[in-house]
């Protein structure tokens, strides 16, 4: 699923394009979010909306609208390359976007959200700030409120006045520094340029430094390494004790590479007529969290957004839970 593959001659800028990503059939997305909802009941597919392009949304704390258990997350590559891929995932029905300061592309992915014509209620846009580094509640929070500043300035660029969310990439090296950087977000929060907040590499013990403020603004989603090839034991527990979504930002790592694994998910795969790829990420969303893909190719995106109108049975959950323990 993260294959590269050759950019292919996109006219983006042609009528005819804008006007086919604007006015995306939502009948499509509508039955297989139907189908997810006969899922796991557990599951975060079983609360989420049927009526979504872009897979079925589950309901955040302070969200004005749902966040789609599907996501495609930028990684690092030029403004151009960011361009190209933000319209084929909107083509291909991605409505959540994660695009970090890391990838060093926000005005790419911004320039691409205004020229797709995809009305902006449709959106979930996240940000994030990396200030992991500034030791001190008050350092930690000049950097964090400079990162959000520089948030605000590479998405003007595509007219995004306010995001539905911004994550931090890393906490602080202490609670101290931690709260410095919550404190930055929830004024980022209170002046209306953010809808939700959201934290990534959180441990336990990171978010109750958060969590202890007074008043405060609850964290709603925690972006983790988690998949067939690791989920270590408590990581989705010690979360939902919390009320926070995770959400996977590794789905298949170390999943379609692993001579195990592989032969293990086709087989799986060929019950339901889906890749191993669709399995690995069908697994993340009936353990209860999310996933953010990063794909590359058309066929990659439009693949990782099948995994709604099937749905696993508990042995095969258990089976492909008990991998990464062999």
């Amino acid at each position: 699923v993260f294959a590269f593959c050759c950019p292919t001659a996109l006219a983006y800028t042609q009528p005819s394009r804008r006007s086919v990503l604007a006015s995306a059939s939502k009948s499509a997305a509508a039955a297989a979010a139907a189908a997810a909802l006969g899922g796991n009941p557990n599951s975060a597919s079983a609360a989420a909306s049927a009526t979504a392009v872009g897979g079925p949304r589950v309901p955040l704390e302070g969200s004005t609208h749902g966040f789609p258990l599907a996501s495609f997350g930028l990684q690092v590559y030029d403004d151009d390359t960011a361009y190209r891929l933000t319209l084929t995932a909107l083509e291909c029905g991605y409505r959540n976007f994660f695009a970090s300061v890391l990838a060093g592309n926000q005005k790419g992915f911004a320039k691409a959200i205004k020229a797709s014509g995809i009305p902006r209620d449709e959106l979930y846009i996240c940000g994030t700030v990396l200030s992991n580094r500034a030791r001190g509640e008050e350092a930690a929070f000049l950097k964090t409120k400079q990162g959000c500043q520089e948030n605000t300035n590479a998405f003007a660029y595509g007219d995004i006045v306010k995001l539905d969310q911004i994550m931090l990439d890393y906490p602080g090296g202490d609670a101290d520094s931690i709260r410095g950087q919550w404190r930055a977000f929830e004024e980022m929060k209170k002046e209306g340029l953010v809808d939700t907040l959201a934290v990534s590499n959180f441990n336990a013990r990171q978010l109750d430094a958060i969590l202890s403020m007074p008043s405060v603004t609850k964290p709603v989603v925690n972006q983790l390494p988690f998949s067939v090839a690791y989920h270590p034991p408590g990581i989705l527990d010690y979360n939902k004790e919390r009320d926070v979504l995770v959400q996977s930002w590794s789905p298949l790592s170390r999943v379609l590479t692993n001579p195990t694994y592989r032969p293990v998910l086709a087989s799986i795969g060929n019950e339901h007529g889906k890749t191993p790829a669709q399995v690995g990420l069908r697994w993340i969303i009936q353990s209860g969290a999310s996933f953010c893909t990063q794909s590359k190719s058309k066929d990659h995106f439009s693949e990782d957004l099948r995994v709604f109108d099937f749905e696993l049975s508990a042995e095969e959950m258990n089976k492909l839970s008990q991998l990464a323990a062999a």
